[in-house]
């Protein structure tokens, strides 16, 4: 069985003392390829670091909308992240997005942003990964609006019904995280079933929102593997069945 953890961020701090340890242990536990994910300059670099040490490692480059902080030092960092998302192993942009839950002060700077690195996806030729919280709205709408040459993927999808419905019709692809294995998660079942085998992916966004039955503890890639179980109990197929269907659809996807 292979498994692929399509979304986590092993630059994280919280893995300062046991990153190599950790990451050597991974294929022992299945899980064959993963991608660590920027989500500004630094982690951006720092996780091509990571796949030019690590085969089976892939890395995406963007600043989320967590991480944007001045608006004209982020112009010079998209500068600088243009240049190295040229990288082979780089395979999206991302994680980009808005975010309305931390910061609702700058929205239309972060929708600036946004778009920006939608344009440079499609410069580059490369899909998105998509981070979006309580900003569901204003996140279709800019889909809608720019064209987006390879559509990618809404990363740690929320569990919102609407949002996956509009996110399948404009034939972007669904990431699973920790958050449908939660107890209160109550619509979780529901939307795990909206997703076609060939739209779903699985992901830890590690060190953050660790799987039940592992909640609260630091999460790293092994955990993916408690998602997966749980959309196998969902869709009535077997834990083998959906991690091969993920992991050939994050191949596909992020053409790895």
């Amino acid at each position: 069985m292979d498994l692929f953890d399509s979304h986590c961020h092993l630059d994280d701090e919280k893995f300062n003392e046991d990153r190599e340890q950790l990451i050597n242990s991974l294929q022992k536990q299945n899980i064959t390829k993963l991608i660590s994910a920027g989500y500004d300059l630094t982690s951006s670099k720092k996780a091509i670091l990571l796949a030019k040490q690590y085969s089976f490692i892939y890395a995406t480059c963007g600043i989320s909308p967590n991480d944007i902080k001045d608006e004209k030092q982020i112009e010079e960092e998209l500068k600088e992240i243009e240049k190295i998302a040229t990288y082979e192993k780089v395979v999206a942009i991302g994680e980009i997005g808005l975010d309305y839950y931390w910061n609702k002060e700058n929205k239309d700077v972060q929708k600036s942003i946004f778009i920006k690195q939608i344009q440079l996806a499609n410069k580059l030729n490369l899909p998105i990964v998509i981070h979006t919280r309580e900003a569901i709205q204003d996140t279709l709408d800019i889909l809608k609006k720019y064209t987006v040459t390879k559509k990618g993927v809404f990363h740690c999808c929320p569990l919102n019904c609407e949002l996956v419905k509009e996110a399948l019709k404009l034939d972007y692809n669904i990431s699973f995280a920790g958050p449908i294995t939660f107890k209160n998660s109550k619509n979780a079942d529901e939307i795990i079933n909206l997703v076609p085998k060939q739209k779903m992916l699985i992901e830890t966004d590690s060190p953050y929102l660790t799987p039940e039955p592992n909640r609260g503890k630091r999460n790293d890639p092994s955990n993916v593997k408690y998602t997966a179980q749980k959309i196998a109990d969902v869709k009535g197929k077997t834990l083998e069945e959906i991690a091969q269907i993920t992991y050939n659809n994050t191949c596909r996807i992020f053409e790895i």
